[in-house]
């Protein structure tokens, strides 16, 4: 078994204002830099292999604390990305309910081929994070690897790796800065 921790990066501004990100590359705010650093604190002396991170700039910054921490090798990946949420990034979450309520029942109802408008689907987001967790099981069988990601990427290796409909999705949605430990089988 291969053991993946799974990372959600620190807290943004627009975590704490309640707006989408999506692939917008929104940095981390001071208390998502000190997530960093006890994330990095809780990990110094681990046996990580390697740590493997998105290429948006707030998980990044959480792998970048991480790896000075541990000493593991970072490695950028961006298939990691969050779901591209299109005309929605930026949108407070409250307004996207206001102008948008029947898109965003759609998006519960079918989250596998529901997109916004101009984002990208669930089925397309977890192909391309499945194809990068699998290469990472295959570089690091039997060994230890951390995931720096997103929150609903996260979920949805969670749900894809467990076998759990896709609609727990929602549920699994990790907190900032949050980690967990997944076995997976080898291949």
């Amino acid at each position: 078994m291969t053991r993946l921790l799974l990372i959600r990066h620190g807290e943004t501004d627009w975590n704490t204002e309640g707006r989408y990100q999506g692939q917008s590359d929104v940095p981390l705010n001071a208390t998502g830099r000190e997530q960093a650093q006890q994330l990095a604190q809780a990990l110094r002396g681990s046996a990580l292999e390697a740590i493997y991170s998105s290429d948006l700039l707030r998980a990044r910054e959480t792998a970048e604390a991480l790896a000075r921490a541990t000493g593991a090798p970072l490695h950028v990946d961006p298939r990691l990305r969050e779901v591209g949420l299109g005309e929605w990034e930026g949108q407070l979450f409250s307004d996207i309910q206001q102008r948008y309520p029947d898109l965003l029942r759609r998006r519960r109802e079918d989250p596998l081929n529901f997109a916004p408008p101009g984002g990208e689907t669930v089925a397309a987001l977890r192909s391309r994070l499945l194809s990068a967790v699998q290469d990472i099981i295959s570089l690091h069988p039997g060994g230890r690897a951390a995931l720096v990601s997103h929150g609903f990427a996260l979920a949805v290796i969670k749900v894809s790796l467990n076998g759990h409909p896709i609609e727990q999705v929602w549920d699994l949605v990790p907190r900032n800065a949050q980690m967990e430990w997944l076995e997976v089988r080898s291949a």
